[in-house]
């Protein structure tokens, strides 16, 4: 077992000589936290140095101790890197040239912002050198090349791999090499060779040492293997890995391992040959492993100029985040694709799992140094997260989030041996859709639809184009109708408790809300039914609902159902339904209001986006708060980016005051709520999603958004 001390202890000569002669091991000496010298026994210097091992015997490196000084986080950078796949059109052989087309390249990304970036396979000679691999004048032209990148890599802020073929103990590796400010940080080393008709790297190149070492360019040794970890001290959440082609591709791949030990990033230079289907299983598979790691992966394959004796090569490019394709390129087109990576979004999806702790400490850390900032986004940041873009195919994917929610309500009426259903149907967008999903229920189950009874519940604010339109609704479906007007009740509730009518205060509204509830929740006793709840996301997140009123159901079904999603669900019911789509769309352009006001002027009084705020704003905030957990100052920055054109920015964030507050005030209305289906990545069960305290304070993280 090796052993590690401090230099200071080298005092003691007779215990040090004493160890080593015992154990027949290195001994390493750390100064200020880094590896500095390596002390053993003549024994083992012999071994180490023998001919006949000394093509494969490596003298492991000594890890890093983290005796590292990192900056402390700041809270204006959102973690956001700017990254780069590139490839250009190699000369085969030629590494000056190659050289001086990174160069370019460098000088080109620099321009753009960039802070990572990755050249593609061997890119220093080309990929298709073969048997010229061989020849030292290459060799040492590599060398030369690597020790002159250097110098050019102190002009940028950048760190960045380049491709190379690298001599160490005869043998030949197939390496990306690492450089950032003036200094080559380690040498990966390939680790699985490819061994196929079209490629055989195993001819020339050797497979990567299983330990970490270090290797000579020029009159400096470096890192050299591949169980690195780069780390940005500046921005310490920032962790890159590298694989090589073929790494990828093999049953347990490094970048695997390297996810594991807490790289975020990946990159990969590749060499990879087109032939037909090749294209999108490779594409599937770099998506795949993003996902699968949750991480940003950057692959810059070769293409132009490399030989065409037997293959081709692609020159694809990818940049992906979490399964997602942010960027890609043509196939056989060389050049540059850039976008950004959020770093904060892959740590707090990785938070959420408990596969993503380090498993090998074998792992060493190389630390780096990148002042980074806010870049300016090239990412598309969309309005509406929950809900698909116009020109996407979304019809499938609504029809069967309906289907879900009608699911979750049919396995309730099977496991309660119930057949019978009530919806309060106020004319209103929320309970026009659970009217809908119940429907769809009873269709599943075969059961009669007159079943299902809509009721609705007129009172002081009802207008006569909501109740008019919830009783064609129900008409058409082919579903039983009930009016209840409960204007008398409410009256005499506040006859008993001495509310002045004229008085529209919170009693006044509540007052209604919970007598709508306490009725349906009757009626539904009294003929044996499950009383379906409308409450959608938004309303629960904003706490727009009346405690003990519209918040109670015997189910919900729109409990993770944002107000955005419930429009384009009714919307899509509508178009597949002839019947109905006259009212349905009538219904998406009523103003959304809970009608519990008077009308004025024969118009809906109350509408209640002038009174809480837009609600695609609120189901902007919600996404990445809850999703996410981005902080105000964040979400703040997307939805500025997001809105540019809509709304300001004093706009944007007196919302985003506005739901903080209401979200953090109203926690003791969702720590009771019904049973209801989870459909998105968005849900706030308190047996699940949402485990939060009901006297949580919001006034310091409102108060990060007031400071500015």
């Amino acid at each position: 077992m090796s052993k590690i001390i401090p230099i200071k202890d080298l005092r003691d000569t007779n215990a040090i000589s004493k160890w080593c002669t015992e154990n027949n091991e290195p001994l390493f000496v750390s100064k200020n936290g880094y590896s500095h010298l390596v002390v053993m026994s003549n024994d083992y210097y012999e071994k180490i140095i023998n001919k006949e091992d000394y093509n494969h015997t490596y003298v492991p490196r000594i890890k890093n101790i983290d005796n590292i000084e990192f900056k402390e986080l700041n809270d204006d950078f959102y973690g956001f890197v700017k990254v780069a796949s590139i490839n250009f059109k190699v000369k085969i052989g030629e590494v000056f040239y190659n050289l001086k087309q990174i160069e370019k390249h460098l000088e080109e990304i620099d321009k753009l912002g960039v802070n990572i970036a990755v050249f593609s396979e061997l890119c220093l000679t080309s990929y298709s050198c073969r048997d010229i691999f061989y020849q030292n004048q290459l060799l040492n032209d590599v060398t030369k090349a690597l020790i002159k990148l250097k110098d050019i890599s102190s002009k940028y802020n950048i760190l960045f791999a380049v491709g190379a073929p690298i001599a160490l103990n005869n043998c030949i590796y197939n390496c990306a090499v690492i450089y950032c400010n003036g200094d080559i940080k380690c040498v990966y080393a390939k680790e699985y060779l490819p061994n196929s008709n079209e490629f055989y790297e195993k001819r020339q190149f050797s497979e990567c040492p299983n330990i970490n070492t270090n290797i000579t360019i020029g009159d400096k040794s470096y890192p050299f293997g591949n169980k690195f970890i780069l780390v940005d001290k500046d921005y310490y959440p920032l962790k890159v890995g590298v694989e090589i082609c073929e790494d990828l591709w093999a049953p347990l791949s490094p970048s695997t391992h390297l996810a594991l030990n807490g790289a975020n990033v990946i990159l990969n230079l590749s060499a990879s040959n087109e032939v037909i289907g090749k294209e999108e299983y490779r594409r599937q598979l770099i998506s795949s492993t993003s996902s699968r790691l949750i991480c940003a992966y950057i692959y810059s394959s070769s293409g132009g100029g490399e030989s065409s004796t037997d293959v081709i090569y692609s020159s694809y490019k990818s940049i992906c985040e979490n399964g997602r394709i942010l960027k890609e390129s043509e196939l056989f087109d060389d050049g540059i694709i850039v976008s950004e990576i959020d770093i904060e979004k892959l740590n707090n999806e990785r938070r959420r799992m408990t596969s993503f702790m380090n498993s090998d400490d074998n792992y060493e850390k190389i630390y780096f140094s990148l002042p980074l900032k806010n870049p300016s986004l090239s990412i598309k940041i969309k309005q509406n997260p929950f809900v698909k873009d116009e020109n996407e195919n979304d019809i499938y994917r609504y029809r069967k989030i309906i289907k879900m929610q009608a699911l979750g309500l049919t396995q309730r009426l099977v496991a309660t041996n119930t057949q019978k259903v009530v919806v309060g149907l106020s004319g209103g967008l929320d309970s026009t859709l659970a009217l809908l999903v119940a429907k769809v229920a009873f269709d599943t189950l075969h059961y009669d639809l007159k079943n299902i009874t809509a009721v609705t519940l007129p009172c002081f604010g009802t207008s006569n184009r909501t109740h008019d339109n919830a009783l064609k609704l129900a008409t058409l479906l082919g579903v039983s109708f009930k009016e209840i007007n409960i204007n008398k009740s409410i009256i005499q509730h506040f006859i008993d408790i001495d509310h002045d009518i004229n008085n529209t205060n919170a009693a006044f509204e509540n007052a209604q809300a919970r007598e709508r509830t306490q009725v349906l929740l009757d009626y539904s006793n009294d003929i044996g039914a499950l009383m379906v709840g409308t409450g959608d996301l938004s309303e629960l997140c904003l706490g727009w609902t009346t405690y003990s009123g519209d918040h109670m159901s015997s189910y919900g079904v729109n409990a993770s159902i944002p107000k955005t999603l419930v429009q384009d669900l009714v919307k899509t019911y509508a178009y597949d339904h002839e019947a109905v789509k006259d009212v349905l769309l009538d219904v998406l352009a009523t103003p959304i209001s809970p009608e519990l006001l008077p009308e004025k002027e024969g118009e809906i009084a109350q509408k209640t986006e002038e009174v809480v705020g837009p609600y695609e704003l609120h189901d902007f905030f919600i996404y990445y708060f809850l999703r996410f957990n981005f902080s105000p100052k964040k979400i703040l920055y997307l939805a500025k980016y997001a809105y540019k054109d809509k709304y300001s920015e004093e706009e944007i964030k007196k919302w985003l005051i506005l739901f903080l507050k209401r979200f953090y005030a109203n926690q003791f209305k969702r720590s009771c709520l019904p049973d209801g289906v989870k459909v998105g990545t968005v849900s706030i069960s308190p047996r699940g999603d949402l485990r939060m305290p009901s006297d949580a304070s919001s006034k310091e993280i409102i108060a990060i958004l007031l400071d500015d």
